[in-house]
């Protein structure tokens, strides 16, 4: 599903809003979450999953064309983890 499929299944359930409000409040919950995994805080949706920030240590690496050693500085890396009701639901038959 893609953000505007979100928006579009939103509207059509909530006919009292106007797709642009339901676009503006997607919007502000994504970028609020973005925003709060920049500056290092972890992000927990009760029943659906946690989004926290895994930092990657720096490391020598290899280019796959030339088989050449390269360095790879550390960087920052979005995890998520789902939630036992998410992972319940995925996992049950029928």
């Amino acid at each position: 599903m893609t953000k505007s499929e979100l928006i579009l299944k939103l509207a059509e359930r909530n006919p009292h809003l106007y797709q642009r409000d339901v676009e503006r409040i997607v919007s502000t919950v994504f970028d609020e979450i973005t925003s709060a995994l920049a500056r290092g805080d972890r992000v927990e949706l009760r029943g659906f999953g946690a989004f926290s920030v895994k930092r990657r240590q720096s490391r020598t690496g290899r280019n796959p064309r030339t088989g050449e050693a390269v360095q790879v500085s550390e960087k920052a890396v979005p995890f998520f983890k789902t939630g036992k009701e998410l992972r319940e639901k995925l996992n049950t038959k029928g």
